[in-house]
């Protein structure tokens, strides 16, 4: 890995010389024309600290608790579908760099590797990530293997009911793994390296749902299945009826108004995660951060309040801590990591990010990172 990735900025350049052109573009792109992927980082940057001097900041701790466990940081790594076509068997890396630095992994419905392979590979449970599907049934079977491998969390998706419209996607003609096409030969011949990588990959298919559906025998039926499945039709009630075939600790996933919050919480949400996809859903939606206040006062006391979207930096993660979030979450900083060097590049990431969460809260001329409030801040809303 190169030696002077110092920024998530840096380690995203590195990525994008590393992966075709096709997954590159489905990791780092958002719906339409992206003005809310590129809220999310632009409003956390207006943003300013309140620097202290003069304070004994000697001895800093980053820890923190997230649904009844002890964490060293305020950081979750998101779920993200097809990580494993930017380096073989990929959930498997970043769930062992997680594992390795204390934090929590959300695996995704669409990861490449399956809920059962990742379990193997490591010895701490992790998140489970729930789209759900018209086929109820598969999603109740989701939910027992989840439970199976002992996933110490459930995450349901609210807003994927319908798909938005990524025009990268589509000009890239994305496909896992990539179909026959001139267009698609060029990529790959221009990326040797991933090519000789993937090689070597055991998983190249969806393996949450190959060999659990009995309909699908090959991978095109699969995408095609899967395009279909999303539910337009879900509700409420649907997200009581996932409450109740789950016991442990849920997570709602995908809230930016405060009274769908309240909603959140009346279902039993143990924490939500004030999210807009990464902007790649609808865009013009507001950006994460500039929400997460609103919210935070509104259920703060009442369940966790979690945010992802626009996070690139330690200094992200205390303004969000800041304003009422209870931790952070990433997924293009660790996928940009995971296609420069799997397990190693995901650690490379976190560490950065900790090395500036660290420093950023001693700025302020604080010791522990939990004690972060918008007195710690001049700008208070984004």
């Amino acid at each position: 890995m190169e030696t002077r990735i110092l920024s998530l900025e840096d380690m995203r350049r590195a990525a994008r010389r590393r992966v075709p052109r096709m997954f590159f573009g489905y990791v780092d792109s958002g719906s339409w024309t992206e003005s809310t992927r590129d809220r999310n980082e632009t409003d956390f940057s207006r943003i300013q600290f309140r620097q202290r001097v003069a304070v004994d900041i000697s001895q800093r701790s980053l820890e923190t608790e997230m649904l009844g466990r002890r964490y060293s940081m305020p950081i979750a790594l998101a779920p993200t579908g097809m990580a494993g076509m930017l380096y073989p068997d990929a959930e498997i890396e970043i769930a062992k760099a997680a594992a390795q630095l204390n934090i929590p992994y959300t695996m995704s419905t669409m990861s490449i590797c399956s809920l059962e392979r990742v379990a193997d590979a490591v010895d701490r449970p992790f998140w489970f990530q729930l789209y759900v599907m018209r086929d109820r049934a598969f999603v109740k079977k989701l939910i027992e293997r989840a439970r199976a491998v002992e996933c110490s969390a459930l995450m349901v998706t609210l807003d994927l009911q319908v798909l938005g419209q990524r025009h990268a996607d589509i000009r890239n003609s994305l496909a896992a793994p990539p179909k026959p096409s001139l267009g698609a030969a060029i990529q790959l011949l221009s990326r040797p390296r991933w090519c000789w990588r993937m090689l070597r990959a055991r998983n190249r298919s969806f393996g949450n749902i190959a060999g659990h559906v009995p309909e699908i025998d090959n991978l095109a039926d699969m995408a095609g299945w899967t395009a279909r499945q999303f539910e337009p039709a879900l509700t409420w009630d649907v997200i009581r009826e996932m409450r109740d075939l789950w016991e442990g600790p849920l997570i709602l996933k995908g809230v930016l108004d405060a009274d769908d919050a309240e909603a959140a919480v009346n279902c039993g949400a143990d924490a939500i995660v004030v999210s807009n996809h990464g902007g790649r859903q609808l865009d013009g939606a507001p950006s994460t951060i500039s929400v997460l206040e609103t919210i935070a006062a509104r259920v703060g006391e009442k369940t966790e309040v979690h945010i992802d979207g626009g996070v690139r930096s330690g200094q992200d993660m205390a303004r969000a801590l800041a304003l009422g979030a209870r931790a952070t979450h990433i997924g293009r900083p660790f996928l940009y990591g995971v296609a420069v060097d799997g397990r190693r590049g995901v650690e490379r990431v976190l560490e950065i990010m900790r090395n500036e969460l660290d420093l950023t809260i001693a700025f302020c001329g604080e010791t522990d990172v939990r004690a972060l409030s918008a007195d710690n801040l001049l700008r208070q809303r984004a």
